[in-house]
């Protein structure tokens, strides 16, 4: 045998005899977002759907409308929610609202806890959408993103706590006890505020949800996609499918749709145009619902930040209260 027949010979023996993985050329890792060695690769752009039961559908029109940043940049389309989605959303959260509002508060605090907890893991997405959106600095989003976190743990707190402050003991004049409890008022619509994209959201579901209610949210029109990333979180976070339905779209075709839906027990009108509130009221009183109006200067001025956007006295706006009598022991 020659020379150069045995050293391919030996050189074939070696590659019969190496690990598979090591005869294989390397390739470059796949990322996310980055073009590819060639500098080819098209980037996998996110959908942002509605959130209804659990689960992501598309509106049922096949309609979307695009959403534009701060400074005019096209940022996504988003789904156009019609009327047939809100109805969607109500049954929904109706069927989702006795398991939830079943559960303990200890459990509906740990799973509070929990949104926490995963929205902290996406944080630098929250923040890079929060600029996108509100038009402000990198130092700036992550305040208003870390106080989104923060708002989720501190409601969590009180889950157990609220029955406390808003419930009590009563006298009476007989041989009896007397308490008024709290209970939760059952399906909520929300109509989220229009600027504050992500804190002012929070600020306002969370203490909707902590008391058992499920809540169906109409969210802000121009600045939806913190809102969409935050049902994602919803969506892997212990929070049973159903308790919290985000709809985008356009309000003017959304909002009285939902004040008027007769299966909807409360209507948070917090994030509404004040210009709205009569109207919303007029539709929103023929089922009696609990109504919370926006406040008469607006929005522009109000500060998510402050200690007043927190309070266990907002988890009261979307409780009812219950009193029985017991006849003491002998």
């Amino acid at each position: 045998m020659s020379p150069r027949a045995k050293t391919a010979t030996r050189s074939r023996s070696r590659q019969r005899g190496a690990p598979v993985l090591d005869q294989r050329e390397a390739q470059p890792l796949a990322t996310t977002g980055s073009a590819g060695r060639d500098g080819d690769r098209i980037g996998v752009r996110k959908t942002y759907k509605l959130y209804i039961g659990g689960a992501f559908p598309r509106t049922e029109s096949g309609r979307a409308y695009e959403v534009f940043g701060a400074k005019g940049q096209l940022l996504a389309n988003a789904s156009r929610g019609t009327r047939k989605d809100i109805r969607e959303a109500v049954r929904a959260a109706r069927k989702a609202q006795p398991g939830w509002g079943s559960k303990t508060a200890y459990n509906r605090s740990q799973i509070l806890y929990r949104i926490a907890e995963l929205m902290e893991g996406r944080r630098d997405q929250f923040v890079a959408e929060v600029m996108a959106a509100e038009g402000v600095g990198r130092a700036r989003a992550a305040r208003l993103v870390d106080a989104s976190i923060d708002r989720w743990v501190w409601y969590a707190g009180w889950a157990d706590k609220y029955t406390q402050s808003i419930g009590t003991v009563n006298p009476v004049a007989g041989p009896y006890f007397n308490f008024s409890i709290p209970e939760p008022t059952g399906v909520v619509g929300m109509i989220a505020p229009e600027a504050s994209s992500l804190l002012g959201l929070v600020s306002r579901l969370a203490p909707i949800i902590v008391s058992g209610n499920a809540a169906v949210v109409i969210s802000s029109e121009t600045r939806p996609l913190p809102g969409v990333t935050l049902s994602e979180v919803l969506a892997t976070s212990d929070v049973p499918g159903g308790v919290v339905n985000l709809i985008t779209g356009l309000r003017r075709e959304l909002v009285g749709h939902l004040a008027g839906h007769m299966d909807v027990n409360a209507l948070d009108a917090f994030g509404a145009d004040p210009l709205e509130r009569a109207a919303l009221e007029e539709v929103a009183v023929e089922n009696v619902k609990r109504f919370v109006r926006p406040p008469s200067s607006g929005l522009e001025r109000y500060d998510w930040l402050a200690e007043r956007a927190q309070s266990p006295y907002h988890i009261g706006e979307f409780v009812e209260i219950k009193t029985v009598w017991h006849p003491v022991g002998a």
